[in-house]
C-alpha cells in the first residue's frame, strides 16, 4: 500500500510539472511565422558621405624644426606630415529600413540618411537599388526614400494608439551590420517624451537595439508594423534594455504631409510649459497635479494673441486630456495650422476656456545668457540676494521690464525650492515683480507654512517653482 500511494503522488506531481510547463510554454509567443513573413520587406540601408581629411597644421612663417631636436620625428609627422593636399574620402554608415509600398516607397530614420550623397538599399534577395530621398524630417527623425522598382513586398500597417504596455513586439533589422537580425520583447511604456525630441510620444520598449537596427520596423504579434525603432538609452553604446520607437501614426501624419507637400509643418502655440509638482499644484489650487503649467508666453505668439498668461494651467487642448507638460507639444505640433482650438486652463482657481488659432512651428529660438550686477538687496525669510537688471542683463533675458535677478542664494526656503543665482524672478504669488525694493516688500507679506508660485526665467526657459516659507525667522 505504501508503494502504491507513492506511486500515485510521484504520478499525480510529475503530471503536474508537465501540464504546468506546456501551459507555460504555450503562453510564450511564437514568432517564426511572423519573421517569415515579413523578412522580405525590411531593408539594409548603407549610406556613404564625401568628406576631405583635415588639413594637418603648418608651422608659422620663419619657424623651423632643428635638426636632432627632441621628439623632431613627432613634430616633422605632426606639422609637415604628407597630407597637407588632403585628397577627399568616404564616410559610411549602416541603417534599416521597410518597403512601404509596393512601387518602392521606403521608410527610414532621418539620422541614418542625414547628409548623404549616395543611399544604396539592400534587400533580403541581395538585390540591390540606390535610393533618392523624398523628404525628411530631423524633429521626428523620419526619412521617406524612393526606389526605382515595383512589385516589392510590402509591410502591413498597424494602429500604434491601440498599443497597450506588456504587449509583445519584435523587431528586424541590422546590428552592426548583421542583416535581418530579430529580436523580441514587450513594450514597457507609452508616450515617453525624450530630451530634444518633445514632438514625438515615442513607444518604450525593452527590445534588444543595437547601432544598425534604426529605422527598421516594429511588429506586433499581428505582424502588423506600429513603430520605426529610432534610438536607445545607454551607458555604454549598446543595449541596455531601453529602447525606443517612433509610432506609426506620426509616422504616417509625417509621410503624407512630405507627399503632398515636400516638408512638415507642425502647429505653434508659443508657450514655455512644465510639469505640475504636488506643491504647484496646491498653490494653484488644483486637487492633485495634472496639466501644462505655462511658465512663459512668447511675445507675438499664438497663445499672446489668444491671452494666455504665465500661471495657466492648460487642462485640455482641443477636447484632449492633458495630463502632464509632455502630453501638450505632440497635441499641438499634430494641430492644424490656421485652425481654432478651444483650450481649457486653470486660472486663479477658476476653470477658464481660451480660443486660440494655431500657427506654423518656426525656427528655434537663440539662447539667452545670463549675467550679474551690484546693489544688491537681501530677504532674509528667503535666503537670497536680489538686484535690478541693467539695460544689458534685459537685452540678454528680453525681458522689457521689471524682474530681480537672484545676486547669490543660501540655504533656506529659497534653495529648497529649486531656486538658483542667476535665476531672474518675474512674478512672486500672482504679482509681477517691477524691482528690487518693492520684491522685498511683496517677500515681506508672504504666508508661512503655504506653498507659493514663484515665475524665473533661467536661460532662455521660464519655470514655476513653488517656494514654502516653514518660519519667520
Amino acid at each position: 500500500m505504501k508503494k502504491y500511494k507513492v506511486w500515485t503522488v510521484l504520478t499525480i506531481t510529475f503530471s503536474w510539472l508537465l501540464l504546468t510547463s506546456q501551459v507555460s510554454a504555450g503562453s510564450l509567443p511564437e514568432f517564426t511565422e511572423l519573421v517569415s513573413e515579413n523578412a522580405a520587406a525590411v531593408v539594409n540601408i548603407s549610406t556613404t558621405k564625401n568628406e576631405k581629411k583635415r588639413e594637418m597644421p603648418r608651422l608659422p612663417p620663419g619657424i623651423k624644426i632643428p635638426e636632432g631636436a627632441p621628439f623632431n620625428d613627432l613634430f616633422k609627422h605632426f606639422f609637415d606630415g604628407p597630407n597637407q593636399n588632403p585628397e577627399p574620402f568616404e564616410a559610411n554608415s549602416l541603417g534599416s529600413g521597410f518597403v512601404l509600398s509596393s512601387d518602392g516607397y521606403i521608410l527610414t530614420n532621418h539620422h541614418v540618411i542625414k547628409d548623404a550623397d549616395e543611399i544604396i538599399v539592400r534587400f533580403s534577395d541581395r538585390n540591390e537599388f540606390e535610393a533618392k530621398v523624398l523628404g525628411s524630417d530631423e524633429r521626428s527623425d523620419i526619412a521617406l526614400l524612393k526606389v526605382e522598382a515595383t512589385g516589392l513586398k510590402a509591410v502591413k500597417l498597424g494602429d500604434s494608439t491601440a498599443s497597450k504596455v506588456g504587449e509583445w513586439v519584435l523587431a528586424i533589422g541590422s546590428p552592426f551590420g548583421f542583416d535581418h537580425s530579430a529580436t523580441a520583447g514587450i513594450i514597457s511604456a507609452l508616450g515617453r517624451s525624450l530630451p530634444d525630441d518633445s514632438y514625438v510620444p515615442f513607444i518604450q520598449t525593452d527590445v534588444a537595439i543595437n547601432p544598425g537596427n534604426s529605422g527598421g520596423p516594429l511588429f506586433n504579434l499581428k505582424g502588423e508594423v506600429i513603430g520605426i525603432n529610432s534610438q536607445i538609452y545607454s551607458r555604454t553604446g549598446g543595449f541596455m534594455g531601453l529602447s525606443f520607437a517612433i509610432p506609426m501614426d506620426v509616422v504616417m501624419n509625417v509621410v503624407d504631409q512630405i507627399k503632398s507637400q515636400g516638408y512638415v509643418s507642425r502647429g505653434w502655440l508659443g508657450v514655455v510649459i512644465q510639469d505640475v509638482t504636488r506643491e504647484l499644484a496646491e498653490s494653484f489650487g488644483l486637487d492633485k497635479p495634472q496639466g501644462a503649467l505655462v511658465s512663459r508666453v512668447l511675445a507675438e505668439s499664438p497663445a499672446a494673441k489668444a491671452g494666455f498668461e504665465a500661471g495657466d494651467v492648460i487642462l485640455t487642448f482641443g477636447g484632449k486630456r492633458v495630463a502632464k507638460s509632455s502630453d501638450l507639444p505632440p497635441i499641438v505640433g499634430r494641430t492644424e495650422i490656421s485652425k481654432t482650438i478651444s483650450v481649457e486652463v486653470m486660472r486663479n482657481n477658476k476653470i477658464k476656456i481660451i480660443q486660440v488659432i494655431i500657427e506654423e512651428l518656426p525656427e528655434d529660438e537663440v539662447i539667452i545668457k545670463t549675467g550679474e550686477n551690484a546693489g544688491r538687496l537681501i530677504d532674509e525669510r528667503l535666503a537670497i540676494e536680489v538686484t535690478d537688471l541693467d539695460d544689458k542683463q534685459r537685452k540678454q533675458f528680453a525681458i522689457l521690464e521689471g524682474g530681480v535677478l537672484v545676486a547669490n542664494i543660501k540655504q533656506g526656503s529659497a534653495s529648497s525650492s529649486g531656486m538658483r543665482r542667476g535665476d531672474v524672478i518675474t512674478n512672486i504669488n500672482g504679482q509681477y515683480v517691477k524691482n528690487a525694493k518693492q520684491f522685498l516688500d511683496m517677500a515681506k507679506e508672504l504666508p508661512i507654512n503655504r506653498a507659493i508660485p514663484v515665475l524665473v526665467q533661467r536661460g532662455k526657459d521660464a519655470i514655476f517653482l513653488a517656494i514654502k516659507i516653514e518660519t519667520d525667522g
